[in-house]
């Protein structure tokens, strides 16, 4: 069978995707290359006719949830009150519930850093939110606030998705979410 000239390429975005999708979801090491490849209806084998490894097709895959999170932020981050609906939406029931298609900071790179692979991605997803962050702060404390907001917002993520209790996820993610909300108001208001 003949495939036309853009299959390969095609292809090979269908595998970053799904990649993408399975391991801000499952975990890296939770997804298997033969699972992936089978979901996708391709054979285990060919994986390595686009891929040398699976570290490569992680940071592949970092790299695509990276690309949708900056368009996703570009939106938030253009409305009246940015950082308000920065954190509605990291700390959003969807986000809690959506693992594989929200920030994949979580969820990929606790794992990377456990793993001790370090990712230039990871790096340019958390400097791009820092940034946006500090924009919106304007002047005064924000180099030392956006990297606490980031934290915080990763943190709380992590801890609601943990927990068994729904009600206690909701707790973390609307005290959280109540206390940012509210830090920023007094810093607006302290800025004035």
């Amino acid at each position: 069978m003949r495939y036309s000239s853009d299959h390969k390429a095609k292809t090979h975005q269908r595998i970053i995707k799904e990649a993408s999708v399975r391991f801000r979801r499952d975990g890296i090491g939770a997804t298997g290359l033969q699972p992936l490849m089978k979901a996708l209806d391709l054979t285990h084998g060919g994986f390595y006719a686009h891929f040398k490894s699976k570290d490569e097709l992680v940071e592949k895959a970092l790299q695509a949830a990276a690309a949708e999170l900056d368009a996703h932020c570009e939106i938030l981050f253009s409305q009246d009150r940015p950082l308000e609906a920065f954190i509605d939406s990291y700390l959003s029931e969807w986000h809690l519930i959506s693992p594989a298609e929200g920030c994949p900071l979580p969820t990929m790179s606790s794992e990377l850093g456990l793993r001790g692979q370090h990712s230039a991605t990871t790096d340019a997803v958390l400097g791009a939110r820092l940034q946006q962050i500090e924009t919106a702060l304007g002047d005064g404390q924000r180099d030392a606030q956006s990297p606490v907001m980031m934290s915080t917002l990763v943190g709380a993520l992590v801890l609601a998705r943990s927990v068994e209790d729904e009600a206690l996820a909701m707790r973390i993610m609307d005290v959280v979410r109540d206390s940012l909300k509210n830090q920023v108001a007094e810093d607006e208001k302290a800025g004035q």
